[in-house]
């Protein structure tokens, strides 16, 4: 299926470049070992956007949340993207510490996931929304959940969401 005309003048009128927060969910991982993190950093940069700011943060929620609150009111920071803490082991409490919704993130993620991991995808709690107007995406830890989420999802879609948000008067 082709998009329809007016999703194609959205995605011409959409900004093509975008200042995003990265933010890894671990307790484990340092900036020495945190290869999630570089991939998403690596990947946001050779799609010709920005990285605004980075950071590594253990798997408490009220520190998930305060640092997804600051960036959101930072002036500067467009997008937040977090990888980690979205499983359903009992240290994977990034979901409960940022409410933001956009169902058809999850959903599409967990179809995408499911092509090449089968009914595993289940396990997966991505999720996306809007925090003080801007877009916030919870993908899982591992390298390749943060590839397909952000090659298949969000950087292809991006200045789309953006556009959006701009539009109904949600983001300045």
């Amino acid at each position: 299926m082709t998009p329809s005309a007016s999703t194609d003048a959205h995605r011409e009128q959409a900004p093509t470049v975008a200042s995003f927060a990265l933010l890894t969910v671990s307790d484990t991982r340092t900036e020495a070992t945190d290869t999630t993190g570089a991939r998403m950093r690596a990947l946001v940069l050779a799609a010709g956007h920005a990285v605004h700011a980075t950071a590594i943060v253990p798997d408490e929620p009220h520190l998930v949340r305060d640092r997804v609150a600051a960036w959101a009111a930072e002036p500067g920071c467009e997008v937040i993207v977090a990888s980690g803490g979205t499983g359903l082991s009992a240290r994977d409490r990034t979901v409960e510490a940022v409410d933001a919704r956009i169902e058809g993130f999850g959903e599409i993620f967990r179809m995408l996931s499911f092509a090449e991991v089968g009914s595993a995808a289940i396990l997966s709690r991505a999720r996306a929304g809007v925090i003080r107007g801007r877009p916030v995406f919870l993908l899982p830890g591992s390298g390749h959940a943060v590839e397909l989420a952000m090659t298949r999802i969000v950087l292809p879609e991006i200045g789309h969401v953006l556009f959006e948000l701009r539009r109904h008067g949600l983001r300045s």
